[in-house]
C-alpha cells in the first residue's frame, strides 16, 4: 500500500476497556483545535463504515469496496486477517482523505496488533483486565506486557492503570516506563460521555493531548470543548427510555453498574442481555443482576453461532428464575421479542452484553448509531 500511515501523524490507544471512549475524547479535542482528524475504532455496531471516520464522517461504502478490490490479490496471497485488511483500508483512506492526525485504537492486545506499524506521537493504555484470554492468556501480567507493546522509544507512554505491579509489567514488556495519569485529572471538565468511569478515560485522553508536540497540542479551549463534544455510540448511550452499553466482560459491567447507580434511571429497569458463550458471563450476570428489576436473557442475531451461549444454562446459573433481591430472570430466544418485552414491561430498558447485542438492537429498533 506504500505505507499510507506515514502520510499523517498519529496517536495510539490501547487497554482492556475504555480505549474506544478515550479515542473519541482525543479525536474530539484534536478536531476542536481545527485539525483534520482520522478515527479508527473497532468493532462496529451497525455498519462497517463506523470504524473509519474523518472529522466524524464515516468512510463511504464505495471507497471500502474500491480498497478491498485493490487489496484482494495480496490479501489472499498473504492470508491476511480481516483486521489486517481493515487496518490497511483505514490507513489508505486516511491518507487519501487528507487526514493530518489520526487517533488509532488497538484492535486486540498491542504488541502483535496490526495497528502497531504506526510511529505515534504519544501512546496510552487504559485499565488492564482479563480479555481475549484465548489469545492473550489468563495472566494479567502477561496481558499488561502485550498491551505495553505499543510503546515506542522517545515517545510519551501514559496509562491510567492503578495497579503498580501491572505498571511494572508494562515497563518489562516494553522496556519503557509508563507514566501514570491521575484518574481524576479530567474531573473538573464537562464530559460528553456518561458515567463516572468516563472520567478516567477522559483523564488519559487529556494527558495524551497535553503530551503532544506542537502544532498538534490542543489549547485549553479546544480541550474543554472537545471533552464536552465527544460522542461514541453504545457506551452508556441513553436514547429516550433505552440505555445501550457494550459491556462484554466483568470489568465493563462494573463500569456499567457504577453508571446505573449514578444516573438512577426510572424504574422498573429491565435488562436485555446477550453475551457470547466464551465470555465470563456468570460473573457478568452476578454483577448486573442485583442492579436491575428484571433480566431477559437472549441471543444476538449477528453473534457467531459457534460462540453462542446456552440460554437455559445461563438461566439455571441465575437461580432458575430468581436472583438476588427478587430480580426476575427469564429466557426469550427471539431477540426482537426480548426487546419488545423490555420496552413494554420496563420504564427503562437496558441492552447490554456485547457489541453484537447493542448493534443488533439499534438495527432492530431502527436507531442510527
Amino acid at each position: 500500500m506504500g505505507n499510507p500511515q506515514r502520510h499523517f501523524a498519529s496517536v495510539h490507544v490501547g487497554g482492556t476497556n475504555g480505549k474506544g471512549s478515550t479515542s473519541a475524547f482525543l479525536a474530539a479535542m484534536l478536531g476542536s483545535q481545527g485539525h483534520r482528524v482520522g478515527l479508527y475504532t473497532s468493532p462496529h455496531l451497525v455498519s462497517f463504515t463506523e470504524r473509519i471516520q474523518v472529522n466524524g464522517v464515516p468512510v463511504a461504502e464505495t471507497a471500502v469496496a474500491a480498497w478491498t478490490a485493490r487489496l484482494e490479490e495480496v490479501a489472499l496471497a498473504t492470508e491476511a486477517s480481516f483486521f489486517e485488511i481493515t487496518t490497511a483500508i483505514a490507513f489508505a483512506d486516511f491518507a487519501a482523505r487528507g487526514v493530518e492526525i489520526a487517533v488509532i485504537e488497538v484492535g486486540l492486545g498491542g504488541r502483535l496488533d496490526a495497528t502497531n506499524v504506526i510511529e505515534p506521537l504519544v501512546a496510552g493504555v487504559t485499565r488492564i483486565a482479563l480479555e481475549h484470554t484465548d489469545y492473550l492468556g489468563h495472566d494479567l501480567a502477561g496481558i499488561a506486557r502485550e498491551k505495553a507493546g505499543i510503546a515506542k522509544a522517545g515517545v510519551p507512554f501514559l496509562t491510567t492503570e492503578g495497579d503498580e505491579s501491572l505498571v511494572r509489567e508494562m515497563a518489562e514488556g516494553s522496556k519503557l516506563k509508563a507514566e501514570r495519569v491521575p484518574v481524576d485529572l479530567a474531573a473538573g471538565y464537562h464530559l460528553g460521555l456518561r458515567g463516572p468511569h468516563q472520567v478516567a478515560n477522559a483523564s488519559l485522553a487529556l494527558a495524551m493531548a497535553r503530551a503532544l508536540p506542537e502544532p498538534w497540542r490542543p489549547d485549553d479551549e479546544a480541550i474543554r470543548s472537545g471533552l464536552a463534544a465527544a460522542r461514541i455510540p453504545g457506551r452508556f448511550d441513553r436514547r429516550g427510555p433505552w440505555i445501550f452499553d457494550v459491556a462484554h466482560n466483568p470489568d465493563g459491567v462494573r463500569s456499567l453498574v457504577l453508571a446505573l447507580r449514578a444516573e438512577a434511571p426510572k424504574r422498573p429497569l429491565v435488562a436485555v442481555v446477550a453475551v457470547l458463550g466464551d465470555k465470563a458471563w456468570r460473573e457478568m450476570l452476578a454483577l448486573l443482576g442485583p442492579e436491575v428489576d428484571q433480566l431477559i436473557l437472549t441471543r444476538a442475531p449477528s453473534a457467531p453461532v459457534e460462540r453462542a451461549w446456552d440460554l437455559e444454562e445461563a438461566k439455571t446459573a441465575m437461580g432458575n428464575g430468581q436472583w438476588g433481591m427478587g430480580t426476575a430472570v427469564s429466557v426469550e430466544s427471539n431477540f426482537a421479542a426480548a426487546l419488545a418485552r423490555a420496552r413494554a414491561e420496563g420504564a427503562t430498558a437496558l441492552v447490554t452484553g456485547s457489541f453484537h447485542t447493542v448493534g443488533d438492537a439499534l438495527q432492530t429498533l431502527r436507531i442510527d448509531p
